[in-house]
């Protein structure tokens, strides 16, 4: 029997965000305090001329900073390039044509996602323990509903019971039904959530699924299936299917998103906790080796803390202009 997940009693400091004293900053201004780590790495470049030395510490830097090998040399070879074109000869110019140069290359994975094509619109979430992934559902339910969008979560993750227990928070702050059960198959409970929605008009169902790692292959064989029960559901579905990542991860971002690409289908990715690491400079790694919309980040706790990638905006927060 599926149900739902009745309203949490979980008291007030075990609830996803706490009330927030004061005026809180903008968006602007928390992703640029997120990215204030990996902003230090480079910023200490920047205030003398151009030179070879100069050249090779910002490799390391950007090496540091998870670009990669692949995408730091690509960018150097541009950079580079525009030294000789332009005639740079300060740090600020230098700057400047960096950050550029790194808009043109991540700017591709900067794809909004649409929900009004299909109703309901079915996004099955992914992602490795402790990605962040029913934090990010939490968020993205309160994103959807901003934009008028009637939600349903269905809790899959039937291996750990805090999982339905934060869905639940979540669908309460929300206002949001949660359709769980107490244990059995990921896959029924997305297939009875994906019915009710149909039944009940639902425009966006968030579909929670557990943690895995990307060598438990008889876990990745069980997610596949998960997928094909949602298509059984609905034929066209699943519409989206969203990988959390953890920032903090750095290059191994990639190997999670090859793993689960070749698993199911990935269309898109969520990249959590920018704020609690100097390892910004992934999304370069993942634009040029594993490119895939990037559809959120996060850089906080707080229910709004996850927004719609923007490429422009993450180039001036991580230097300093935003």
């Amino acid at each position: 029997m599926f149900g739902f997940l009745k309203k949490s009693d979980a008291p007030a400091e075990t609830r996803p965000e706490g009330s927030a004293l004061g005026v809180r900053p903008s968006w602007t201004e928390r992703l640029k305090a997120g990215l204030s780590r990996t902003r230090t790495q480079l910023g200490g470049l920047f205030g003398r001329r151009i030179d070879d030395e100069m050249l090779e510490e910002l490799e390391t830097t950007l090496l540091m900073a998870d670009v990669g090998v692949e995408a730091t040399q690509h960018l150097l070879n541009e950079l580079k390039a525009a030294v000789r074109r332009d005639k740079l000869e300060t740090g600020e110019q230098l700057q400047h044509a960096l950050g550029e140069i790194l808009l043109q290359l991540i700017g591709p994975l900067e794809q909004p996602l649409d929900v009004s094509a299909h109703r309901p619109f079915i996004i099955m979430i992914a992602g490795v323990n402790g990605s962040g992934k029913t934090t990010s559902i939490g968020k993205l339910a309160k994103h959807f509903q901003a934009q008028g969008k009637s939600v349903l979560l269905a809790a899959g993750d039937t291996f750990r019971a805090a999982a339905r227990e934060q869905l639940a928070i979540w669908g309460e702050r929300n206002d949001v039904t949660v359709i769980a059960q107490e244990s059995g198959d990921a896959a029924a409970v997305i297939f009875d959530a994906v019915n009710a929605a149909k039944a009940r008009g639902i425009d966006v169902v968030l579909a929670d699924t557990a943690g895995r790692l990307p060598t438990q292959l008889h876990l990745m064989e069980e997610i596949a299936k998960v997928r094909r029960v949602i298509a059984k559901a609905e034929p066209t579905a699943p519409h989206e299917v969203l990988l959390v990542l953890d920032a903090n991860i750095g290059q191994n971002a990639l190997a999670q998103v090859k793993a689960f690409d070749a698993a199911i289908g990935v269309t898109g990715l969520v990249l959590t906790k920018l704020d609690g690491t100097a390892k910004g400079g992934v999304i370069a790694a993942i634009a040029r080796q594993q490119p895939k919309p990037l559809r959120f980040i996060g850089v906080g706790e707080g229910i709004d803390d996850l927004q719609p990638f923007s490429a422009r905006e993450f180039v001036d927060a991580l230097f300093g202009k935003a």
